[in-house]
């Protein structure tokens, strides 16, 4: 798979260590990575890189990750690009809340770069065509 044609991953988290751990790993794993630090960030690089596949803190400074995957899915430009929540928030009903917001997929942190990568090969596999 060369680099160009490679899946682009945006990673948004507000904790610079979890990111650049994600990034470092995904690029390990032949993705090409771009980050964001918080909701608008994120919104910012969804509108102009079109990632295929978006991996979003739900706790975010700012505007949430609840909120930015709202934004994402009724947005035409990016409805259509997976969403893979990542949270520490493992309540019971937290993964549900997760998919009324608009995520397609739901990770629990702390997880394992090698578990985040198979959830992400997983979700680039079933992406929906329009």
């Amino acid at each position: 798979m060369s680099t160009d044609t490679a899946p682009l991953i945006l990673v948004v988290d507000d904790y610079q260590d979890a990111r650049e751990m994600y990034a470092e790993y995904l690029q390990f794993s032949g993705f090409r990575v771009a980050e964001a630090r918080n909701g608008n960030e994120a919104l910012e690089q969804a509108f102009a890189l079109k990632p295929d596949l978006i991996l979003m803190d739900l706790s975010l400074p700012g505007m949430d990750g609840w909120e930015a995957t709202r934004v994402l899915k009724a947005d035409e430009r990016t409805k259509n690009i997976p969403v893979v929540a990542l949270t520490g928030h493992a309540l019971a009903g937290a993964s549900e809340g997760a998919k009324k917001a608009g995520c397609d997929s739901f990770v629990t942190k702390p997880c394992l770069p090698d578990d985040l990568v198979v959830e992400v090969r997983r979700m680039l596999g079933t992406v929906k065509q329009s």
